[in-house]
């Protein structure tokens, strides 16, 4: 069936709602670093949950249940609670308003192939500028779900992959059980953070001109630890419907900030730190080119 971009995405969005699924996907960036976990996800009415355990690396177990988080790092026994937003966060897309994508990606067919055991079709969305990255992705034939994602450069270089290794619809995973495991917090340490959703308006943050095609998706500010001083970190998502850029701003430390400014990547990831005019520290990260980061980094300002 030959869809435009938007019933793919709109396809692709609709997915982790419509089912359950449990499976193990692995992550692996062009350095040849990998990484593999373990979902459980279920969908109940308008509610979303999943249990996601780690495979490699430090133990841990991550929940979300809707926006709220919890991570279980098992050899500290502590447990740290947060609010955040699952749209974006594989096998799902971010979902939000006010954005064309037809503006700046084509999306094109390339076919169909088999994924973990499951049809999938193969679409192509090609970035129209240099602010970002392209994007493969396999989505399954009957339910849409995405189950594997390639973030390529503009070279045709395949920065990172995301893809189910083994996958199985419709398992029998029940909210009630993963919930009873959420809660199951006897024994650690529960640290929580202090969340409030905002805007960067009303923290008094602007972007002088707004980066083509991304718009507002959320605006939290969080009190996570003293080095983040009394007012915390301030952070604000932006997103074009496929990529992501997260700015963080906090108060300038000499003590753990650098004067200058800084940028490295991994993957897909790239992140930039700098000092801005007015004393204050950000921290832009996403999957999006370095000039994109660099963009949003010249363009906030204090509102006026």
């Amino acid at each position: 069936m030959q869809r435009d971009i938007g019933g793919w995405i709109e396809r692709m969005h609709r997915a982790p709602c419509r089912s359950s699924y449990s499976g193990t996907f692995v992550v692996l960036a062009s350095s040849g670093a990998m990484a593999s976990s373990r979902i459980s996800h279920v969908c109940d009415g308008g509610r979303q949950m999943e249990r996601v355990e780690a495979l490699t690396g430090t133990p841990r177990t991550i929940f979300r249940r809707d926006d709220e988080v919890r991570t279980f790092l098992h050899q500290s026994k502590i447990v740290r609670s947060d609010v955040r937003n699952a749209s974006g966060l594989f096998p799902q897309l971010p979902e939000i308003q006010g954005t064309a994508l037809s503006r700046f990606y084509t999306a094109r067919q390339l076919g169909q192939e088999r994924v973990a055991g499951h049809l999938a079709d193969v679409v192509w969305f090609q970035p129209l500028d240099a602010l970002r990255f392209g994007y493969r992705l396999w989505s399954e034939r009957e339910t849409g779900l995405v189950v594997k994602l390639q973030t390529m450069d503009a070279d045709g270089r395949v920065l990172e992959q995301v893809a189910f290794s083994e996958l199985e619809l419709g398992a029998p995973v029940r909210m009630d059980q993963l919930e009873r495991m959420m809660d199951a917090t006897v024994g650690y340490q529960v640290a929580a953070s202090t969340v409030l959703k905002t805007t960067a308006k009303s923290e008094g943050w602007t972007l002088r001109q707004p980066i083509p095609g991304f718009v507002p998706l959320n605006c939290y500010r969080r009190s996570m630890s003293a080095v983040a001083g009394p007012d915390g970190v301030l952070q604000c998502i932006y997103s074009d419907g496929l990529a992501t850029v997260s700015l963080f701003i906090q108060p300038f430390d000499p003590q753990s900030h650098t004067v200058g400014a800084q940028v490295s990547g991994m993957g897909a990831t790239q992140m930039l730190t700098r000092r801005l005019a007015d004393g204050a520290w950000l921290t832009a990260v996403g999957e999006v080119p370095m000039q994109t980061l660099k963009l949003f980094a010249s363009q906030l300002e204090r509102a006026r």
